[in-house]
């Protein structure tokens, strides 16, 4: 879906201009989105299997939930409702976590330029995931794996991606301190 958002200065400031996602990432405006990964007391991890329909990355199981914010949208409303319409699961404010923000600029091959602020979360899954229901335009699948798959290094197919390990070792370290 295409959606307009707020356009950030690369220091992540607010410019007060908007734009469509789409011309964002292709003109490479920065821009903040909202990444929100649920985890179980028994040392689990959510992780959704990306549409084949999307741009970037189609068919990886990749974070929990994550999404775009919307123009004028705060961060915590951005994040409940990716939530909500990604796995049709209700949070409170006082459930999500927020573990840091970080700077992320990847050029992919079909021209999207995606410089980013993801803002990140984490939140205790403490319903059953056959209790959620996926948005099958955005997600394929959910699936829970070991939560040390997040410090893993070795390759799997199509499960999380190397280059983003530091990354994914930061929210494992977050998760373990929080359980």
């Amino acid at each position: 879906m295409d959606e307009l958002i707020d356009i950030l200065t690369p220091e992540g400031k607010p410019t007060g201009k908007t734009a469509l996602k789409s011309e964002a990432h292709k003109n490479g405006w920065f821009h903040a989105t909202v990444h929100i990964w649920l985890f179980t007391s028994d040392k689990k991890i959510l992780l959704q299997k990306r549409a084949l329909t999307k741009k970037v990355f189609p068919g990886l199981w990749d974070i929990s939930v994550a999404g775009h914010i919307g123009a004028g949208e705060s961060i915590v409303s951005s994040a409940k409702r990716e939530i909500f319409e990604e796995i049709g699961l209700e949070l409170e404010e006082e459930d999500l976590i927020k573990v840091g923000t970080r700077i992320h600029e990847v050029s992919h091959k079909n021209g999207i330029q995606d410089n980013e602020y993801h803002h990140v979360f984490i939140a205790e899954l403490k319903v059953s995931i056959d209790k959620l229901i996926i948005q099958k335009e955005e997600v394929a699948d959910i699936k829970l794996f070991d939560l040390s798959i997040l410090k893993s290094t070795k390759n799997l197919e199509n499960v999380l991606l190397s280059r983003f390990h530091e990354y994914y070792c930061m929210v494992y370290d977050k998760i373990v301190e929080y359980i």
